[in-house]
């Protein structure tokens, strides 16, 4: 994996296609807080077969200088993962993220990854503000969505677990990189 000035590329998830590799990345212990540790080949292939059938969640992997590196989700979150669960409003966008496992980890790497989300994302004119729901015990998560601008609303309980609702407009998205542009 390389260093934080890398090449990044996002396309869309193939279900079938890329399920031993994302199967890979969903079972490692580092992402015990996707909640799919004890996931068959098959169920990786099920769940996202399932997210290629709505037409409000979309999956993608993403590779950095030509690598495949990490998974990314995106959500209408008025009509899945959310729904009754906060007042969605107009340019909403839901995500999830999970970086790949590695043996040699490459400092600012996830940084890069979360950045490179979020610009695909606002690459989007439409989206006003991401929406995260991250478990609120991945403190780790916490501290690099607020490092690119999200700010926690309140905890709320999903049927999986209980979940920290944050959010991020471009605005602060476009500050909190910027400030890191600055004292680079």
């Amino acid at each position: 994996m390389s260093a934080p000035n890398a090449t990044v590329h996002i396309r869309p998830l193939d279900p079938l296609g890329h399920a031993e590799l994302i199967h890979r990345w969903v079972t490692h212990p580092k992402a015990a807080f996707w909640m799919m540790q004890d996931a068959r080949l098959e169920d990786v292939e099920r769940a996202y077969m399932a997210i290629a059938a709505n037409p409000h969640h979309d999956a993608f992997v993403g590779s950095v200088d030509g690598e495949p590196a990490f998974l990314m989700e995106r959500y209408d979150p008025a009509e899945a993962e959310l729904v009754g669960l906060y007042e969605a409003e107009p340019g909403d966008v839901g995500m999830h993220f999970l970086v790949a496992p590695t043996d040699t980890p490459v400092h600012g790497f996830t940084r890069l990854v979360i950045t490179a989300v979020m610009r695909e994302l606002f690459a989007d004119p439409a989206t006003a503000r991401v929406v995260v729901e991250p478990d609120v015990r991945n403190t780790a998560v916490h501290a690099l969505n607020a490092a690119v601008g999200f700010v926690p609303e309140r905890e709320i309980q999903k049927p999986e677990k209980k979940a920290l609702l944050s959010f991020c407009t471009r605005a602060q998205f476009e500050a909190a990189t910027a400030a890191v542009e600055a004292s680079a």
